[in-house]
């Protein structure tokens, strides 16, 4: 059996992260969680770029934009929906999520889900910890593993001949 992936950083990688100021408080930890990450693995700050979007509803229009672009090689979303007494919960979560799996599949890069859907604020503090038990940095590594995973398949498979 091959072992397809790779263990090599690439530090120009570009990413694009967008993140969603609805719950800030929490948001902003995940966006500094991302930048630990990102920072930790040699991906120069000069490569990645950040936008701001009002809720988590609204990430996949942007990462739509990015991955359409063909500028950047993963999408980063960032965002926390924290269930309340209405089902708007499982409707924002739900399309966010289908949203941003449609863009990906559709554009053939990695777009990552860093969006928090917790049942009260506290898990939600708690999933944005600080360093590794931060759900922004487990995001940003997932892009990067994504991205060096994918490159390696697509290597891999250009090494096939045809059926």
């Amino acid at each position: 059996m091959k072992d397809i992936g790779s263990t090599t950083r690439d530090g120009d990688l570009r990413i694009a992260v967008i993140a969603g100021r609805f719950n800030r408080f929490i948001v902003d930890q995940l966006v500094s969680g991302v930048r630990d990450a990102l920072e930790r693995q040699g991906i120069s700050p000069a490569n990645v770029v950040l936008a701001w979007v009002p809720g988590a509803f609204e990430l996949p229009l942007l990462a739509e934009r990015f991955a359409a672009s063909k500028k950047y090689h993963a999408v980063i979303a960032l965002g926390a929906v924290i269930r309340g007494g209405t089902p708007h919960f499982e409707y924002v979560a739900g399309e966010c999520a289908r949203g941003l799996m449609r863009v990906s599949l559709d554009h053939g890069i990695p777009v990552i889900f860093g969006v928090l859907t917790t049942d009260t604020v506290e898990q939600a503090l708690e999933r944005a910890g600080t360093g590794e038990g931060n759900k922004g940095f487990d995001a940003a590594m997932a892009a990067i593993e994504m991205v060096e995973t994918t490159r390696a398949v697509e290597s891999h498979l250009d090494g096939l001949s045809a059926l």
